[in-house]
């Protein structure tokens, strides 16, 4: 593998759903010589897109990892290239892909510019400070505007974008781009699969445009770097294309510029300048600031690693895939070196794991390998207990790596096994799924004997349902989908005492403990700098030693079951701040089972004090209709209680975006085709949770 990390390039494809990801994957396959034939998402032949739903469903559900290699003047670079899904409900698989790399490709809709989950996956990026370059796509689409889309990405995302080239005709008559840089134009040829590049002069009708724009790049160019500012004061002919490249690649690694390209990948224009352009722009692993980490034994003590051959081996594990030969675990090693037959200790458990097999992937084929060094992508086999957000290091220099966020599920629903047979089988396939998917998860209900499946969306679940039922064989009936609430108090209650007593000869029972609850949001936990786990900050204010230390930890257990549980309605209760403020302890019968129910029952009865209410998770919902159906489309919106927070007309298009409960939304795709005589199109995402009306809340808790 490369040892020469100025040549490795780690970046993501990633965008709104139909912007064309896949197939401008496919064609950077295609032309670095990783596949011979180019696969189509439409005609379920992606390379990248190789699960049966993803073939199936004409869309990508899981990000897919290739390494291909790339010649450029002279010097061989290597790729690892991942391409990540556009539909919200798999937002995870972007959120852990962008924490593992070093740049990412931003593909926009060229008819649309910047739409809802554009939005959404910008924001994931600069959440990780990931590096990023803009493809506008689909130039040669009827109603293709490259001003729209370039001015869209600088109003919608607030972002410094420079052009750096610019399209040569537009629709049908889109032909090629042209270099901003150098003032070079090239078209490409659909009858050769667009393997030829042609140079031709610049047109006529594009050379106002492009000196424009190529005077527009230089003057940005100049103003992120004091040295060629002062050239373009004086003279600005005098700033040279290498000056221009130079200044343009430090303010892309820096966040403060992003480079915007052009072209069609179906119709097979620009591919090959876009991957120049990830050579030339964006950063090395070296490149990017050294990853962070705390002590294990220490939380409080930062430590950092170098991406260098020789520092103390550290990786992040950011996917798990159940495979036929056991769990492929994959990995972004983030300094030193990795063997076949190493042994690693994952810090966050404690466990001792054993990498008995590496190797480079291509979607779903590999290629076996002896080691891996810093700054690759692999995946490893023979990691049992290190799941994603986990890292495995040196068991001699140990380090944990930041963590990632995981979003919580807004939807649930009921599987029941259909046999004893199965119901064996469930438990497995359910916790083989949990591995592979953070954002999904299950439990069971002793009260019902249900089981309970909970995830993004609809389509989340229905993925899941159906990879229990094709590919691990488990049968299963489904009931319908249900929202996920949560509890919250909406008061505060002070000094609740919460007793537990029990004598029945010998030893007794005895915990007391007293609470006071109130209210308090992520933000003030934040600002306050308390640490908010699962929703509840728990606080010790005991003094004077009237709880032993070692009944501590047995009273915040309580609490946080209980939470966990519910008050009125058995949903998880959050947004509560809980203080243990007094209480006694029996020298004989005190114990940490009776500490822990006392903590239960202070905090049930301190939150039915204080008042409980129940959250509903809202969505944000961007509808796109032709401008005739508005009226319909909004009155709809506000008959589920939704309200627009933005309209906005593109043409004859109207988006609409408002904030609606997700109760309110079931079936909403269905309903929006009949209403549209099927035109307008819709995507939703979790935006926050809201209090319930009083009038509903009764309803969803006699229902549950």
């Amino acid at each position: 593998m490369s040892q020469d990390l100025t040549k490795i390039r780690n970046f993501g494809i990633c965008a709104h759903i139909d912007a064309g990801k896949t197939t401008v994957s496919e064609r950077i396959l295609f032309y670095t010589g990783r596949i011979h034939k180019i696969g189509e998402v439409h005609d379920g032949t992606a390379t990248m897109d190789f699960l049966q739903e993803e073939q199936e469903r004409g869309i990508t559900i899981q990000s897919a990892a290739t390494t291909c290699p790339w010649e450029k003047d002279g010097h061989e670079y290597k790729l690892n290239l991942i391409d990540t899904p556009g539909h919200v409900d798999f937002t995870i698989e972007v959120e852990r892909s962008l924490r593992v790399l070093d740049g990412a490709v931003a593909v926009f809709d060229g008819k649309e510019g910047v739409e809802a989950q554009s939005e959404t996956v910008w924001r994931q990026a600069e959440r990780y400070n990931v590096p990023r370059m803009c493809f506008i796509n689909k130039m040669d689409k009827t109603g293709a505007d490259w001003e729209f889309s370039f001015k869209s990405i600088l109003t919608r995302l607030g972002a410094n974008g420079i052009p750096i080239q610019y399209p040569i005709g537009k629709g049908n008559d889109f032909i090629g781009i042209i270099c901003l840089v150098e003032k070079r134009a090239f078209t490409w040829n659909e009858a050769d699969e667009g393997e030829v590049i042609t140079e031709i002069p610049v047109p006529a009708d594009c050379v106002d445009a492009v000196e424009f724009w190529h005077t527009n790049l230089v003057e940005k160019v100049a103003e992120l770097d004091d040295r060629l500012t002062e050239k373009f004061l004086t003279d600005a002919s005098t700033i040279t294309i290498p000056e221009i490249k130079a200044g343009l690649r430090k303010g892309t690694i820096d966040l403060q510029c992003f480079p915007v390209l052009c072209g069609a990948a179906l119709k097979y224009v620009g591919i090959q300048k876009v991957i120049d352009a990830v050579i030339d722009y964006l950063p090395n692993p070296t490149e990017r600031a050294e990853v962070q980490g705390v002590d294990p034994r220490d939380p409080d003590i930062k430590l950092s690693r170098p991406h260098a051959a020789n520092a103390p081996f550290s990786a992040l594990v950011f996917k798990v895939v159940a495979d036929t030969h056991g769990a492929l675990t994959y990995i972004r090693v983030y300094s030193g070196n990795i063997s076949k037959g190493t042994r690693v200790v994952n810090p966050a458990n404690g466990r001792r794991e054993n990498v008995s097999r590496i190797y480079e992937m291509h979607a779903n084929t590999r290629t076996a390998l002896d080691f891996a060094s810093v700054g690759n992508i692999v995946a490893v086999v023979g990691l049992k207990e290190s799941f994603t957000g986990d890292t495995i290091c040196d068991e001699d220099q140990q380090i944990v790596l930041e963590r990632m966020v995981f979003p919580e599920p807004v939807i649930s629903m009921s599987i029941e096994p259909n046999s004893a047979e199965d119901k064996k089988k469930l438990g497995d396939a359910l916790t083989q799924i949990r591995r592979e998917d953070p954002s999904f998860r299950s439990n069971y209900n002793d009260e019902t004997g249900e089981t309970i499946i909970a995830g993004m969306g609809e389509l989340h679940l229905e993925i899941i349902k159906n990879k229990l039922v094709r590919d691990l064989k488990v049968n299963v009936t489904v009931g319908k989908p249900r929202v996920s609430y949560r509890e919250t108090i909406t008061g505060t209650a002070k000094d609740v005492r919460g007793l537990f007593k029990k004598q029945s000869g010998g030893r007794g029972q005895f915990g007391d403990a007293v609470v006071t609850v109130s209210p308090i949001t992520p933000e003030q936990a934040k600002e306050q700098e308390l640490e908010m786990k699962d929703g509840v900050v728990f606080l010790n204010k005991i003094s004077g030693g009237v709880i032993p230390g070692e009944f501590i930890k047995p009273i915040e257990y309580g609490v946080r079951t209980a939470a966990a549980s519910g008050v009125i309605g058995g949903y998880p209760l959050i947004n509560v701040k809980v203080e243990l403020v007094f209480g006694s302890y029996h020298d004989v019968d005190s114990s940490q089972i009776a500490f822990e129910q006392a903590g239960s029952l202070a905090f049930r009865e301190a939150c039915s004090r204080a008042g409980v209410s129940l959250l509903e998770p809202i969505m944000k919902l961007v509808v796109t209709t032709p401008d005739e159906f508005f009226g319909n489309v909004s009155g709809d919106i506000a008959s589920r209680r939704g309200q627009i927070t933005d309209s906005e007309l593109r043409n004859v298009v109207r988006i609409i975006s408002a904030e609606v409960p997700l109760s309110e939304l079931f079936g909403y795709t269905t309903s929006l085709r009949s209403m549209t005589q099927g035109r307008a199109t819709s995507t939703m995402e979790p935006l926050t949770y809201r209090l319930m009306p009083e009038r509903l809340k009764e309803e969803v808790l006699k229902q549950g």
